[in-house]
């Protein structure tokens, strides 16, 4: 590979690599600790301090997992993108599909390491309420950090 294209591939961005910036700034973390934890607490029926354990640690796995999870699982959906829609609709990598697919890719992904997290170091069971209801709570803080991408964009 030449190094003009090496260069050129190092500049590439797409969404996911916005929103897992924007998923790190220290008011979407309090305020997705705040909310996950107000789910924990409700769903697992645990005292104020185990499910603030668990929410913290259930956060440590996802966020350890997501710093790469997240962009790759976008990049994954940009491959993708570049043969289905992008050419039927003549977008680029920034469009409204591609921010809806970002949003959900990423609060699944959490999801599911926030419930396997649940399982498996705090033995709590899996239920189907337990992963649609901290769904709904990750939605919301991944929907929290698009929402301020789309009033405040990254500086590039």
């Amino acid at each position: 590979m030449e190094q003009n294209t090496i260069a050129i591939l190092a500049n590439v961005v797409w969404p996911s690599l916005f929103l897992t910036q924007r998923l790190s700034a220290w008011w979407i973390i309090g305020a997705g600790l705040v909310i996950e934890w107000a789910f924990v607490r409700r769903l697992t029926q645990t005292s104020i301090l185990r499910s603030a354990i668990m929410t913290v640690v259930m956060n440590i796995v996802s966020t350890t997992v997501g710093i790469l999870g997240i962009p790759l699982s976008g990049l994954l959906w940009e491959l993708i993108a570049s043969i289905t829609i992008q050419p039927i609709f003549n977008w680029g990598t920034f469009n409204p599909v591609t921010w809806l697919i970002s949003c959900v890719l990423a609060a699944s992904l959490n999801t599911v390491l926030e419930v396997a997290t649940l399982r498996l170091l705090f033995k709590i069971s899996w239920t189907k309420k337990l992963f649609w209801w901290l769904a709904v709570a990750n939605f919301i803080t991944v929907g929290m950090a698009i929402i301020s991408i789309m009033i405040i964009p990254p500086k590039t």
